[in-house]
């Protein structure tokens, strides 16, 4: 019987990734669809990904399937072949990642959910089929030459902190289940005017469209294939770029630089600096942006208190996890809080 899980140890193969010599490809894709028994399916999909040498992260639930992964540039054609022996993946658009070293994943990682998107909606509540309007790299541009064109970021602050489309709104939220109540609130007045919504790769705005249209707005749009697959129609077409600075990505790479600008600060020092990280201190692991600076300063720790703390004996942070509470600890992707940076551990 074929292995269904990763059973060997993470860290080994990330060391692995990292010393890897091979090129790799980034892609994501998404598909709506029936899927009587995820379970059987997800198993069926492990099997023949792992066989392609497919790293990633996949959800699978009843409503379809919500894949980021990474595979070999040698077997491309053969994870396009498997994929397509599936009824309803046959054909689905590819986003491939734009800044892209190959790196964004070491291993396989399926899973079972309620949705493919933690979206907070009854889906029974209103027609889900209902989307917005699909727009091109082109067709986006045009639009939003028009002055009244209202363009909203469906994605959460630490996202559009380091990218997103000029003039866009940029709802001040931490998931996105928030987001589309405040949205719906936020443009009430403007339910007569074009509204495009985009995100990463598309998938969170198939059901935000529907969602708003059912809110009662008129002319709902969507960024076909979300910021990855618009710059990719940018570049490819010579298009003038409207997306300034970084799309957060989710995966080893925290992000892909789409333009030149660099519009964040270092969560720490202040200076221009858009690269993401994850506190050292495992115990923490919250998100935050830290410039190399500030990165040798805190050893790659969003405090002193957790740098602190790292610098303890293993057997003492042992002893003291779960006991101290750090920046992250209740909110991995919540605020920074960046006015604890210098606050000391103190151990009794």
């Amino acid at each position: 019987m074929k292995a269904l899980y990763n059973k060997v140890d993470r860290r080994l193969l990330k060391q692995k990734l990292v010393e890897s010599t091979e090129k790799r490809i980034t892609l994501s894709f998404y598909q709506y669809a029936q899927i009587t028994n995820p379970s059987l399916f997800r198993d069926h999909l492990f099997v023949i990904l792992a066989e392609c040498e497919v790293f990633g992260r996949i959800y699978v639930a009843e409503e379809g399937i919500n894949g980021q992964i990474s595979v070999p540039d040698s077997r491309l054609e053969d994870f396009k072949s498997a994929i397509n022996s599936i009824d309803f993946l046959e054909e689905i658009r590819l986003n491939v990642a734009i800044d892209d070293d190959g790196k964004s994943f070491f291993t396989l990682t399926i899973k079972v959910r309620a949705k493919i998107v933690a979206d907070g909606l009854d889906d029974k509540s209103f027609n889900v089929t209902d989307k917005g309007k699909h727009l091109s790299a082109r067709e986006f541009n045009e639009l939003t030459d028009q002055e009244d064109t209202i363009v909203v970021d469906m994605r959460n602050h630490y996202e559009s902190e380091v990218g997103h489309f000029k003039g866009a709104i940029l709802p001040d939220v931490e998931t996105f289940r928030e987001s589309l109540p405040i949205v719906a609130d936020i443009l009430e007045e403007d339910k007569d005017k074009d509204v495009i919504m985009y995100c990463t790769g598309g998938i969170r705005c198939e059901k935000a469209s529907a969602y708003m249209k059912h809110k009662g707005f008129k002319k709902v749009y969507q960024v076909e294939g979300g910021i990855i697959e618009y710059a990719r129609q940018v570049n490819e077409e010579g298009l003038t770029n409207k997306f300034v600075g970084k799309n957060f990505v989710f995966d080893e790479r925290l992000g892909e630089r789409i333009s030149e600008e660099v519009i964040a600060r270092c969560h720490q020092c202040g200076s221009e600096c858009d690269d993401h990280t994850n506190c050292a201190n495992d115990a923490c692991h919250i998100l935050f942006i830290q410039c190399p600076s500030c990165a040798e300063k805190y050893n790659a720790c969003c405090s002193k208190k957790c740098s602190d703390f790292n610098s303890l004996p293993q057997e003492k942070i042992d002893a003291l996890k779960g006991k101290i509470e750090f920046n992250g600890t209740k909110f991995g992707k919540g605020r920074y809080k960046a006015h604890r940076k210098d606050e000391p551990l103190v151990v009794e």
